[in-house]
């Protein structure tokens, strides 16, 4: 199986309330803090770690960021890149991907970026394609109103053209070095990129050579109806919620069925589904740990993180009214769990504590979680796996660096054990690494 860590560069892990435990790192504003967590992951023989990101403070509850910062709900967030060269410079066999926003970068600069951090990792980099949530994200960048859902895709859906099309550019033997002849590289094998498309220009060529997988792995989460087509386009690695098994199982299906009708190869694509895991020794001892880490929890966590992911202000509503259809309609931010919502909750007009319930924002709730010893925290990713429902998992942390190194100790060696988890790397890159083929140029451009 595929195991990857789900990172922040920010204050805290993707549990809001992380900060709060009392063992919990507090140098999260230090290259040292990351680095270890890298150093840890890659002793624990994990594929890849990614970061997430959003490009503004939770700010949408109340229009205001007073009480995100005052309870730090997720309002640290750094560049990615610096941050991932630091991981990727202390690690030798770890996959370091992290997330660009196709709706406020340019084509050229994320191209530039990733190809860069690819040759400086030895071909371990990865892209997490997203299309950004919400209207604080525009504003950052001069925009009153982000734009609407499928909107997004359709540009996003250029965007990854024109990016690939520049990765493209050169071919894999350009650069001949022949000093006798003073020929640096074959000028025929390096070729203008000149796209005119709906929403980009670029003309190129590109300035960096193909790196050692041939481009960065693209990582992808759309769950939505035109995201699920999205991802099945682009995905290498396709990063999805699923809230129990039996849904797990139809999805991961489903999600094959969609990457095979836009002719890849459903085999050469890796679906991975986030997970907590809280594991100790003995099965009381880890549900005392998942209790006290529950505890952390404060009742905003939940609303802010709503109203930022949805982009709808949560605090202007009387929690027991239902949405209005059109309200519903008027969500313009993460479409699949306001669908999950409505499908959990059996309403198809669910209230805001409907949406703080069955979403689990901003709690342990928000994922399905295992909590036990080292042997039934396997039991579970085993079941997952050979549904199948998963070809690997996520591993989101209920606090940094404790959850990591747990999993690390406990959890991997049973794995290993079970031969569910390999016990060295396969090779020097993240494409070897997860079983993936390194990429012909211009193999994406299908009709």
């Amino acid at each position: 199986m595929v195991l990857v860590a789900f990172l922040q560069a920010q204050n805290c892990s993707n549990y809001p309330a992380s900060w709060r435990h009392a063992e919990g790192a507090t140098d999260f504003l230090t290259a040292d803090y990351f680095q270890r967590i890298a150093r840890t992951l890659e002793a624990g023989k994990f594929h890849l770690a990614f970061f997430d990101d959003r490009l503004a403070m939770p700010d949408r509850y109340g229009d205001d960021f007073a009480e995100s910062v005052r309870h730090g709900i997720r309002v640290v967030k750094m560049d990615l890149i610096p941050l991932m060269t630091a991981m990727g410079l202390a690690t030798q066999r770890l996959g370091i991907g992290g997330t660009y926003s196709t709706t406020y970068h340019e084509p050229f600069h994320v191209a530039r970026t990733f190809a860069t951090l690819d040759h400086m990792l030895g071909g371990r980099a990865a892209w997490n394609i997203v299309t950004s949530l919400n209207d604080s994200e525009a504003a950052n960048f001069g925009g009153e109103a982000h734009p609407e859902h499928d909107t997004r895709y359709d540009r996003a859906d250029e965007f990854v053209e024109v990016v690939l099309g520049h990765w493209d550019s050169w071919e894999d033997d350009a650069i001949v070095l022949d000093r006798a002849r003073g020929l640096f590289a074959d000028p025929g094998k390096v070729h203008r990129l000149a796209h005119q498309g709906t929403w980009f220009r670029s003309r190129g060529p590109f300035t960096v050579p193909r790196s050692p997988q041939g481009r960065p792995v693209l990582i992808q989460a759309g769950q939505s109806g035109r995201g699920r087509r999205f991802a099945a386009r682009w995905g290498d690695l396709i990063f999805v919620i699923f809230p129990g098994l039996a849904f797990a199982r139809q999805a991961y299906r489903e999600i094959k069925d969609e990457v095979a009708r836009v002719g890849r190869d459903p085999e050469r694509v890796r679906i991975a589904p986030a997970m907590y895991c809280v594991v100790a020794d003995t099965r009381a001892e880890a549900e005392a740990k998942a209790a006290y880490i529950e505890g952390l929890a404060h009742p905003l966590d939940s609303l802010v993180l709503l109203s930022e992911v949805l982009n709808y202000d949560f605090a202007r509503r009387d929690p027991d009214a239902p949405f209005s259809d059109a309200e519903l309609a008027g969500i313009t931010g993460l479409q699949a769990l306001r669908d999950r919502v409505v499908r959990l909750s059996g309403k198809p007009n669910p209230t805001s504590r409907d949406f703080v319930r069955y979403s689990g924002r901003g709690t342990l709730a928000e994922l399905p979680r295992f909590v036990g010893t080292p042997a039934e925290v396997a039991d579970g990713l085993e079941e997952w796996f050979s549904a199948p429902a998963a070809d690997g998992f996520v591993l989101a942390a209920t606090h940094i660096p404790g959850a990591y190194e747990d999993f690390v100790r406990l959890v991997v060696p049973e794995l290993q054990r079970r031969g569910l988890f390999h016990r060295e790397y396969a090779g020097a890159t993240l494409r070897d690494n997860l079983g993936l083929p390194r990429p012909p140029r211009g193999d994406w451009a299908r009709p």
